[in-house]
């Protein structure tokens, strides 16, 4: 397949009305709807939005790569879009993008097709081509441009296959991936490439993209290499380069820095790799350029996003359960079994507390192993499951997740001087065995002090009333609004949800309550400021807008995130003061949630549903005025 099987001229827009990133994303996504190739522009755009909030897919030099694969997408397709005048994309150079290349994939995007997509990343290095690409006029002219460079691309390589290289010449190898696999690895690759050959340096560069692992370095390539570098997002066999200089940086830097990488890989100053016995470990975790704190927030999403499915599903079940007894009928002294008196209600019960059953363990089993790769896995489920049975709850698993990653980061070092023929049994039997025994003899001592922690915080928690709960309410809504899904969001919500296990039986949790609400104000306040303060928006904006009450009924507070970063000094201030009111009046009414997320869906959950909605609009009219009457009226052109 060529690439101008992708690239059809239905799917181009020659001159983007968009002035700014949000409205060149809805513009495209737009277009790909009207031309047929998506079936569902809220699916698309939300994977759009989610791979740009990982990094911008602006990368530099004028060019933007926005991209996602997944089941709104009827047939691979690269929408070209360009602005003459260029816009702020939020580019990693801080330059105007002018040109677009939205790709679009299904699902079961087969080989070819991604093939195809990383030949158009390969191309777009070159400048000269991408001048060409501004100056096109006509999507004629745009397809004639990838067939002219696309076979000479060809003749390119095809000439560079048959070269014998000196052997006086510096050979250095690379990985290269990003989390997605479809432009960014293949766009660092063909840097990497094009820089060492203008240093007369001999390069070979390994792909993990959506295609699978292309050009595998082999031992006797990496054997004969004087440095190694990996620029990759995501994790990648490591423990192969063990004992030479390696490089490790994250892909942009593939792209943007390839010379400063290459010159450091030659040089022999790089840091030697130590292998540490595991298959993968991440780019940038050996590295010292991550901070302390941004490891640890790192390991701690980790488990939490594996932990989150199995709150959110097995909390709505047993939410559901309370719900079904309630409408059946309880009697007076069997409040005690609320939830699963009723045979359909025990039936939901046992389902939800099954899955409910597995937060702890899976929270601190995956934060293990995002510090010591999959060893440290079963360590840190059988942490968790020590401090759930031992009554430490969840901030017991929070420090055995931690507890258990370092005990095999230390387990490793201890035996890493064993003998080869040891080496197989490592990490079936070393490491499980001895993190086992000295982790739970830990959490053991660990289990004492936090189970009393735990019951002096729940025992708070269940106690709060007026106004120490409208503070605590207040404080937890106003971090939903602070950075819109960013640590302090996760913070909140994260606290909520903990709160959830031992507040059922009252009827849920004022906190997680507070939490929800609070972060469903910002996106429904900027569908009030859209709709009430016309003149101070575009039109690209007041869509946007529209979106908003969908994602804020549904508790996305990421909806509003486009309109923070265009306007933030006047926007986050403006969601945090309606937010805080929010919270603040959940708290002080006692407004429970058994729900850990749903936004509207879960109403029936909530103790107050009427009330509860009440409040969470004056939030969003307080924030969606405010916001409103500081955003500066625009320019009219």
């Amino acid at each position: 397949m060529k690439i101008n099987e992708l690239l059809i001229k239905d799917a181009m827009i020659m001159d983007l009305a968009a002035t700014d990133k949000a409205g060149a994303i809805d513009e495209m996504v737009q277009k790909l709807y009207d031309i047929g190739r998506i079936t569902d522009q809220k699916v698309f755009k939300d994977g759009i939005l989610a791979r740009e909030a990982q990094t911008s897919t602006g990368l530099g030099d004028g060019i933007a790569m926005p991209h996602a694969k997944n089941a709104a997408v009827k047939e691979a397709t690269v929408l070209f879009a360009k602005s003459k005048n260029g816009l702020d994309y939020q580019a990693l150079d801080g330059q105007p993008t002018y040109l677009f290349f939205m790709i679009a994939a299904p699902e079961g995007a087969n080989q070819t097709h991604l093939e195809a997509l990383a030949a158009l990343s390969r191309l777009l290095i070159d400048p000269d081509f991408v001048a060409k690409l501004k100056n096109a006029q006509t999507p004629t002219e745009v397809q004639q441009l990838f067939q002219t460079a696309e076979a000479a691309k060809e003749a390119e390589e095809t000439a560079a296959n048959a070269e014998t290289t000196a052997s006086e010449q510096p050979f250095v190898v690379a990985v290269t991936a990003c989390p997605t696999g479809i432009a960014h690895t293949y766009m660092a690759e063909d840097a990497l490439k094009k820089q060492a050959k203008a240093m007369g340096v001999t390069i070979k560069v390994e792909t993990n993209g959506s295609e699978g692992i292309k050009n595998r370095l082999t031992a006797e390539d990496i054997a004969k290499a004087s440095g190694v570098i990996v620029a990759a997002d995501k994790k990648v066999e490591m423990n192969r380069f063990d004992g030479k200089p390696l490089v490790n940086r994250p892909v942009s830097d593939g792209i943007r820095k390839p010379e400063e990488l290459i010159n450091e890989a030659v040089s022999g100053k790089a840091p030697i790799f130590h292998g540490d016995g595991s298959s993968a470990t991440t780019a940038g975790e050996e590295s010292a350029e991550g901070t302390i704190g941004q490891r640890i927030y790192k390991d701690l999403m980790n488990g939490v996003s594996h932990m989150l499915p199995f709150v959110v599903a097995g909390g709505i079940m047993i939410a559901i359960s309370f719900m079904i007894d309630n409408f059946m009928g309880v009697p007076q002294d069997q409040l005690s079994s609320l939830g699963s008196f009723n045979e359909p209600a025990a039936w939901f019960n046992q389902i939800g507390s099954a899955a409910f059953g597995f937060m702890l363990p899976v929270l601190a089993g995956f934060i293990a192993s995002s510090i010591a790769d999959r060893p440290g896995l079963v360590v840190g489920f059988a942490a968790g499951a020590l401090a759930s049975s031992g009554g430490a709850g969840f901030l017991g698993a929070l420090i055995g997740g931690f507890l258990a990653g370092y005990v095999i980061i230390f387990l490793k070092k201890l035996f890493s001087n064993l003998p080869k023929s040891l080496e197989g049994i490592k990490a079936i039997l070393f490491y499980p065995f001895f993190g086992l025994l000295i982790t739970g003899f830990l959490m053991l001592l660990i289990n004492i002090p936090m189970s009393a922690i735990n019951s002096a915080l729940n025992d708070f928690l269940n106690s709060l009333g007026g106004a120490n709960a409208a503070v605590l309410g207040a404080l937890l809504a106003a971090m939903m609004a602070a950075d819109l899904g960013g640590p302090i969001n996760k913070a909140a919500y994260v606290f909520g949800t903990a709160t959830l296990a031992t507040t059922v039986a009252e009827g849920g949790s004022i906190v997680m309550a507070a939490v929800m609400a609070g972060g469903m104000v910002p996106p429904l306040a900027i569908f009030l400021a859209t709709r009430l303060f016309k003149n101070k928006f575009d039109k690209e904006q007041q869509d946007a807008g529209l979106t908003n009450i969908i994602m804020g009924l549904s508790f996305v507070t990421e909806g509003a995130i486009p309109f923070a970063a265009s306007d933030p000094l006047r926007a986050i201030p403006s969601f945090m003061i309606g937010s805080a009111v929010t919270g603040g009046f959940v708290g002080a009414l006692s407004i429970r949630l058994m729900a850990p997320h749903g936004g509207i869906f879960v109403i029936p959950l909530v103790s107050s549903p009427l009330v509860y909605l009440l409040v969470i609009a004056l939030g969003a009219v307080i924030s969606g005025v405010i916001f409103g009457l500081l955003k500066k009226p625009l320019i009219a052109k």
